[in-house]
């Protein structure tokens, strides 16, 4: 039976994490033996494996994650609030003994104080086949995550626009080149899950040598999955006689990277056209950690707090008419994944990964990139559709079409067998 190791940094915290546990019950479910192991384990699930042994490694790696993140606060720029991982800390994976028996290591998301280059270039004693899917652009970058416009990683970095002190050999440019020794002696295959990240990878200065594969993640069907409306709204105590747009964890007006300016002003605008017809419409924020410390919205508001019950969050995706995802940047966001398999159409920018989910006007709205004018038109389309079930009916289908559980495990399937019967493939296209 194939032996799948996957290494992610923590067991189901972020968009990775969560991708990274639906693969792997995915694979699961196709009979193959594979298993999670993380840097820093929050939950109690005994199947997920950690590398800490000791609670003074598990307090040892909380140390460094948290000293990273002060250290890097003295070294980049307030205002911009772009995640940005320097290298400082590691730790090695070589010697576990689930990753020296696996047949394939599969590499997720591997950022604070986890696998940074030196460790990374470590796994190439191992002789395994390596496979490395990039859940966001830290990978090929000379630390940032989110990229926005620039253009930098398809040199080498340097003059970051995100560092107090940048030019041509600052510290993007040092991790980029710690990054290029390593990948010289590493193999590995890249999976993207989105055609905007495949894309950025091509062309990316270093995965020029790198095979690239576009796989999208995979999330339970049989959990997100459409309901009753009227009966979803009644369970979570929203009325039944308006129109429920929803949305995401709201942070304040100045964070760049989810957008939120550009959903107020959109909110705004709607309101504005709506006139006396704005009564009809409400809005609901879930994921926000303090009530006290969001936007001020438009529209009648009810905040859920987080959700950390997926039952639950389908049922809040089933209950709304719409989900809202202003993100100026983002690789495949399970929200607007988990909205279209609850049969909730999605109002978003066209950026990222997300045109490779919405089909414009059919299962949702992909406004024009950064205008709030467009955003806001998207919607009132929804709001005044005149066929609602079928834009239901096609969110579903597009989900269980291209992103099931046993189409994707298949995927991945796929490509292990190929690498692991092609071990010179790990430098080679596949």
């Amino acid at each position: 039976m194939l032996k799948v190791v996957h290494i992610n940094t923590y067991d189901g915290n972020g968009g990775a994490g969560r991708a990274c546990l639906r693969l792997n019950k995915a694979l699961l479910a196709e009979n193959i033996d594979s298993k999670v192991i993380v840097h820093y384990k929050f939950g109690k699930n005994p199947l997920i494996l950690t590398f800490n042994s000791t609670a003074v490694q598990k307090a040892y790696t909380a140390a460094t994650i948290v000293l990273e993140r002060i250290i890097a606060k003295r070294l980049l720029k307030p205002l911009k609030r772009t995640p940005f991982s320097f290298t400082w800390f590691g730790r090695s994976v070589i010697n576990h003994p689930d990753v020296k028996a696996a047949d394939v290591i599969h590499l997720h998301w591997v950022n604070h104080s986890f696998l940074n280059p030196k460790h990374l270039a470590e796994l190439a004693t191992l002789d395994k086949p390596i496979i490395w899917t990039f859940h966001d652009s830290n990978g090929f970058t000379g630390g940032c995550h989110v990229r926005y416009t620039c253009d930098h990683f398809v040199r080498q970095c340097g003059y970051c626009p995100l560092l107090k002190k940048a030019d041509a050999d600052d510290a993007s440019h040092k991790i980029w080149q710690q990054k290029h020794d390593a990948y010289q002696q590493l193999k590995f295959n890249v999976i993207a899950p989105s055609n905007w990240m495949l894309n950025s990878v091509l062309v990316s200065s270093l995965m020029q040598d790198k095979p690239a594969i576009q796989i999208p993640n995979t999330l339970e069907t049989d959990v997100f999955k459409p309901a009753d409306k009227v009966w979803a709204k009644e369970q979570l105590g929203l009325p039944k006689d308006k129109f429920i747009f929803l949305t995401g964890f709201m942070p304040s007006r100045k964070d760049l990277h989810k957008g939120t300016s550009y959903l107020l002003e959109s909110l705004e605008l709607l309101k504005e056209k709506l006139g006396v017809s704005a009564d009809k419409v409400e809005l609901v924020v879930f994921g926000n950690r303090n009530a006290k410390d969001v936007p001020e919205f438009s529209f009648k508001t009810n905040f859920l707090g987080t959700i950390n019950d997926d039952a639950r969050l389908a049922m809040c995706y089933a209950a709304a008419d719409a989900f809202l995802i202003p993100s100026l940047e983002d690789n495949l966001p399970y929200t607007v994944m988990e909205s279209l398999a609850c049969g909730t159409p999605v109002v978003a920018f066209t950026t990222g990964g997300i045109p490779d989910m919405v089909e414009h006007q059919q299962s949702g709205y992909l406004a024009e990139y950064r205008s709030s004018k467009s955003f806001a038109e998207g919607m009132e389309w929804i709001l005044t559709h005149p066929d609602k079930a079928s834009l239901q009916k096609q969110a579903r289908n597009a989900v269980i079409e291209r992103y099931s559980e046993k189409v994707i495990a298949q995927k991945h399937l796929q490509l292990y067998q190929q690498v692991v019967n092609k071990p010179e493939a790990g430098g080679q296209n596949v």
